[in-house]
């Protein structure tokens, strides 16, 4: 039983640390596309606003005011859309098959732990009757 209740917890601890490994990467490869993006982004948006800003006093005759307000909100539209695909970024098969793994590996030492414990607490009990009976 205590080679199972090892083997359990290996298995477990394996599981976990490819999980983490995932996640792990997954956030890495996240941050550096991340500033990348950022980047390129920075320097298209000055270049846009300024394109826009000139485009919309000159052609349209917008006030300045007016100007700033319709970039401002061009901006917010454009950070929402950016946001919600920020968030529906989860993680991969590979770390939910892996923390699957765990789980199963984890109730299993349990339920092994816990059946070892049954069975020194009968083998205790045992042993003391047998013990009664020789005196």
């Amino acid at each position: 039983m205590n080679v199972r209740l090892l083997s359990l917890a290996r298995i477990a601890l394996e599981a976990e640390g490819l999980r983490l490994r995932r996640r792990a990467r997954r956030g890495i490869v996240r941050g550096v596309l991340g500033m990348i993006a950022l980047l390129w982004v920075f320097g298209a948006v000055v270049f846009a606003h300024i394109a826009i800003w000139d485009w919309l006093r000159d052609s349209m005759a917008w006030s300045a005011m007016g100007t700033a307000w319709a970039l401002a909100g061009g901006d917010a539209v454009i950070a929402c859309v950016a946001a919600l695909i920020a968030a529906q970024l989860g993680p991969g098969r590979v770390e939910l098959e892996a923390l699957a793994v765990r789980a199963r590996a984890v109730e299993a030492a349990t339920t092994s732990l816990a059946l070892s414990a049954l069975l020194m607490q009968a083998l205790r009990i045992g042993l003391n009757l047998v013990r009664r009976r020789g005196e």
